[in-house]
């Protein structure tokens, strides 16, 4: 008897010890949350001491802030009427000034009318400027709140910088969170799991597996929380990933008893049955994803570090609940579990196997050549397009009209284009006369050149500055090259002798860029090569692992190239309600190879482990896979629809990113249970023939994990076992 086996039938046993168990950690797990959820940020940090670093370690030591502190963010009031001259404008301006102090929000307000700062008044002098220090992006949300109630009696007033962006970034992760997966995705994920088990009952378990390692997972981040630096964005990737991986294992595991069942089993030795076979597979399966997303930990971006963290986490307890509280559940309910049939739907639930897809795989075996060239010509012209992917990030031009950070960024692009709270910040590490006289050298330079506003050149305590705004939006492509452009040619052009670093937010994104695509070879090393070992070692083939890594890289191609046709290219955008820009989010190309090869491995490993188990009952090849995929493609594609409906929640949200992400995965994952596992493995499997088991002699030392379980046992009912 097995490992996960026994686990189920300890556990399906004595169910009362298993709830009580996870009852507490579920309480733990709450309580962790209520009082310790505090060091989620915004913010997007490196590992690797990047230039952008090193710059501000300069400027934080040698260029201490005034009294007012830094300027943080920036307010725009604009009359149509009016101008700054006027006593009205001045009146107005004084006493939005004074809401703002009231407020407890800002630590330091600096205006035109009492520094006569020439540079806070627009051209056509009907706006003004005012510098803000807000004190966290908690307190932006009050700033955004006085300029909202100010915006009145002829006066427009707008706010946008550091403490805005990050607080509109969360508000709108929290949306997105809210609107896209719990009010879409989740129910969506109901409806399929509904029809899939055609019961009331059998249909919300999962759904309660999804939701206890959601909780048990989020405990764990709030506890992680208190040492690390963790990105907010880490709860919308747990959650989604949580929902994915909790249903998806709890479906192939109930899918299972119910067959048992069917077959004759006792409810207690079908559990035990299910826990040798289905749970086997989630507990390969899901430790596999679990250590391919440890690649991603490779990448020195605390977003990405933070990403994986999530997706680890909740699938180490998405297995678990998998391996005990659901067989512990279905010890309590037995047949309970299909309480509540659904008209229809109950009935062709129950059915062994899929007629669909028999006769799609069936047909596929009559052809397996024509079938494997016609599908492979459909992934590789879907992939064509990631040839021209330009990588990028969204900056606050692509967030929605209607948020603070945004209105704020049009009205300083419109009066005060020159003017930012992030200057591309050039420090030398040396304040002699003659470098700073270099410097205002360069900085006349750069004043004819239209990509940069006015520089002004300071001393620091053992340092030489040079501030320039970038003109438009500071991640945008235009601004990135023209940094790049600036560090890789102007700046050593003008100090070729000199210790030298270019800062500021574009300097920082430019550096995360680099952080999240160079170290993507290893990476890609490193996922291919860990599901080339696992896959050999599970069913001790070669044949199997390549097959399973090339048609994997066929999905993920396709996903990249239709994410380049719809984002960058536009090509279905407006339809499918997303925004067209002009890169691809740096990270989401590499994040995206990890989760579907990840999540790829669970339908991989579901289907191999049937077709295996089936071989080893009727040593036919062509045979086993015919039965394999029948017998479980209504489930994978089910499966696969239950995450697509997950991930659709995060593409029908408003930040790119996330849209982007969502989609990509969606597809990929639609390919991978339509077009990869109906058709294109198992035309590849009866192509090789035989073949397909081969493992050379000198391999033969590998361990047995036998994924597939107590094969022969498995398939036979107990009056067979009798015989």
């Amino acid at each position: 008897m097995g490992l996960t086996e026994r686990i189920a039938r300890a556990c399906a046993a004595h169910p009362r010890r298993t709830f009580a168990a996870w009852g507490v950690a579920l309480v733990a797990a709450v309580l962790a949350l209520l009082f310790l959820m505090t060091g989620l940020t915004t913010e997007a940090t490196l590992a690797n001491n990047p230039e952008s670093d090193k710059a501000d370690e300069l400027l934080t030591r040698d260029f201490p802030p005034g009294p007012g502190g830094f300027v943080t963010d920036l307010a725009v009031v604009r009359s149509q009427d009016l101008t700054v001259a006027d006593g009205r404008f001045k009146g107005f301006v004084d006493g939005l000034i004074d809401d703002l102090r009231a407020s407890g929000a800002v630590a330091d307000v600096r205006d035109y009318y009492s520094t006569q700062d020439r540079a806070l008044v627009s051209e056509d002098r009907h706006a003004t400027l005012l510098m803000l220090n807000i004190v966290s992006e908690d307190a932006a949300g009050d700033v955004v709140e006085v300029v909202d109630a100010a915006d009145r009696d002829g006066f427009a007033v707008a706010v946008a910088g550091n403490q805005v962006l990050d607080h509109d970034f969360n508000l709108l992760s929290e949306r997105d969170l809210q609107e896209g997966e719990l009010q879409f995705g989740l129910p969506a994920a109901l409806i399929i799991l509904l029809l899939v088990f055609g019961a009331v009952v059998a249909g919300l378990v999962p759904l309660l597996m999804a939701i206890a390692s959601i909780l048990t997972a989020l405990g764990l981040v709030a506890v992680l929380s208190q040492t690390f630096d963790l990105s907010i964005f880490i709860v919308n990737m747990l959650t989604g990933m949580g929902l994915a991986l909790g249903i998806d294992y709890s479906l192939f595991v109930i899918s299972r008893y119910r067959e048992e069942r069917a077959s004759g089993r006792q409810p207690f030795d079908a559990i035990g049955a299910s826990g040798a076979t289905a749970s086997r597979a989630v507990l390969f399966s899901g430790s596999a994803f679990v250590v391919a997303m440890f690649g991603m930990l490779l990448v020195p971006s605390s977003i990405m570090r933070s990403l994986a963290a999530g997706a680890i986490l909740v699938g180490i307890t998405s297995v678990l609940a998998a391996l005990t509280l659901l067989p512990a559940l279905l010890g309590a309910l037995e047949d309970g579990v299909n309480r509540l049939r659904l008209p229809f739907v109950g009935r062709a639930s129950e059915a062994g196997e899929s007629r669909f897809w028999a006769r799609i795989v069936h047909g596929v075996l009559r052809r397996p050549g024509l079938s494997f060239a016609g599908a492979t010509a459909l992934l590789v012209l879907c992939a064509l397009p990631a040839l021209r992917i330009e990588i990028g990030t969204s900056g606050v031009s692509t967030l929605p009209d209607d948020l603070a950070a945004k209105k704020g960024f049009v009205a300083i692009q419109r009066d005060f284009a020159g003017q930012t709270v992030d200057p591309v910040d050039i420090v030398v590490a040396d304040a002699s006369a003659s470098t700073q006289q270099r410097l205002r050298q360069l900085q006349n330079r750069l004043a004819d050149d239209p990509r940069f506003g006015p520089g002004e050149v300071r001393a620091g305590n053992g340092a030489s500055l040079l501030s320039v705004p970038v003109r438009g939006d500071e991640v945008g492509d235009e601004a990135v090259a023209a940094v790049r452009d600036l560090r890789g040619t102007i700046v050593p052009e003008t100090f070729s002798d000199a210790e030298v670093y270019v800062g500021g937010t574009t300097s920082e994104n430019i550096d995360y860029f680099d952080a999240v695509t160079d170290p993507a070879p290893y990476v890609f090393a490193f996922v291919l090569g860990l599901t080339f070992v696992l896959l050999t070692i599970a069913f001790r083939s070669l044949a199997v692992a390549g097959t399973a890594i090339l048609l994997n890289l066929l999905s993920v191609g396709a996903a990249y190239g239709l994410l380049v046709l719809v984002f960058q290219e536009g090509v279905g955008a407006d339809l499918l309600g997303f925004q067209q820009v002009e890169t691809i989010e740096a990270w989401v190309p590499l994040f995206l190879f990890s989760v579907l090869f990840g999540l790829s491995m669970d339908y991989q490993v579901f289907l191999l482990s049937r077709i295996r188990e089936r071989y080893d009952v009727s040593g036919d090849t062509r045979e086993a896979v015919a039965w394999g995929v029948s017998s479980t493609a209504r489930i994978i594609t089910g499966a696969a629809l239950i995450i697509v409906a997950v991930f659709s929640g995060f593409a029908r949200g408003d930040l790119v990113m996330f849209q982007q992400m969502g989609f990509g995965i969606a597809v990929a994952l639609i390919l991978d249970a339509t077009v990869i596992r109906s058709v294109l493995m198992p035309s590849v499997m009866a192509l090789l023939g035989e073949r397909t088991w081969y493992l050379p002699a000198w391999l033969d030392w590998l361990p047995h994990l036998e994924v597939e379980g107590h094969a022969a046992d498995a398939t036979r009912t107990p009056a067979q076992l009798a015989e």
